[in-house]
């Protein structure tokens, strides 16, 4: 009988590196994303990654973030660079749990888990968000009543989402630049996906967050700039008048002049939007294991 050789490796040629990049990532304090496997109540695995806090002591309950996109075909979780940004690294350094969850619709799953949506976007995508908070929601390391939903265009879909059918385990939410109802966007993408409105009206009433927004019991902050030609104001602007006749309260920053991105550095545009998420969500979902809001710096007075 034949001996199996022995397997041996080496490093023949190191082809590429970056020392200087390496040497920042130490010196910012960069942390390192694990990932994770996400159980939902269908049966299915979801993939997902968690950065914790800077110094993180298993002893200590931590809020969490989730940041999620989570439209058609779509991925946030994958090992590459990038994937986790320098904004949740900070957050992560100020002392919050940062979690992404891929649900069901993305891509790099397969068919059927992509198309399972078709015709009801929003209903499987949030049931896995809230199924996702749950089971995080009960690691000893995790303060449950502190676990937040954050978001851009259908990521504010879903944030919005999250503080409405999700409001038994998520606390707060931002919301930026949100589809409120498909009604509202562009047909050659929402079609696609939902058909016609008057094909599919119960597709389009059931998940969306206007019709929901009685069943806010957390926080709530949506953000949108007024010259979007995308995800147009008018989304913002009915959330609200549904928030106002629910009687619910909720606060909000909309962007003069300001398209989808909602960017400037000329005008200070991008700073301040970054801050003001930064700060609310410091203020609102921050609890003993966490800073405190950054004061504002003091204008200078006119004579």
């Amino acid at each position: 009988m034949n001996k199996k050789k022995e397997i041996s490796a080496a490093v023949v040629k190191t082809l590429n590196e970056n020392p200087k990049l390496k040497g920042k990532i130490v010196e910012y304090g960069i942390g390192k994303a694990e990932f994770i496997r996400v159980p939902n109540s269908k049966g299915d695995t979801l993939n997902g990654w968690m950065l914790k806090p800077a110094n993180f002591d298993a002893s200590k309950k931590y809020p969490v973030l989730f940041c999620n996109y989570g439209g058609p075909g779509s991925q946030q979780v994958g090992n590459r660079f990038g994937a986790v940004s320098m904004w949740h690294q900070m957050l992560a350094q100020k002392g919050f749990i940062v979690v992404s969850v891929d649900n069901t619709g993305t891509g790099f799953r397969g068919e059927e888990f992509k198309k399972k949506t078709y015709l009801q976007l929003g209903k499987f995508e949030i049931e896995d968000q809230i199924d996702a908070a749950k089971y995080i929601g009960n690691m000893p390391f995790v303060d449950k009543s502190n676990i937040g939903h954050w978001g851009w265009s259908y990521g504010g879909f879903m944030s919005s989402l999250a503080i409405t059918k999700g409001n038994e385990v998520f606390s707060a939410a931002v919301a930026v630049a949100p589809v409120t109802s498909w009604r509202f966007y562009d047909n050659i993408y929402t079609e696609r996906y939902m058909r016609t409105p008057q094909e599919n009206a119960s597709g389009y009433d059931d998940n969306s967050p206007l019709n929901f927004t009685d069943k806010i019991k957390g926080k709530y902050l949506i953000v949108h700039g007024t010259a979007d030609d995308n995800v147009h104001f008018q989304n913002a602007t009915q959330m609200i008048s549904a928030l106002v006749k629910s009687n619910i309260d909720f606060e909000s920053a909309y962007y003069p002049n300001k398209n989808h991105g909602i960017s400037g550095q000329m005008d200070n545009t991008t700073l301040h939007l970054w801050s003001k998420m930064t700060n609310w969500i410091l203020e609102n979902m921050g609890n003993e294991n966490t800073q405190k809001p950054n004061q504002p710096a003091k204008q200078i007075k006119g004579f």
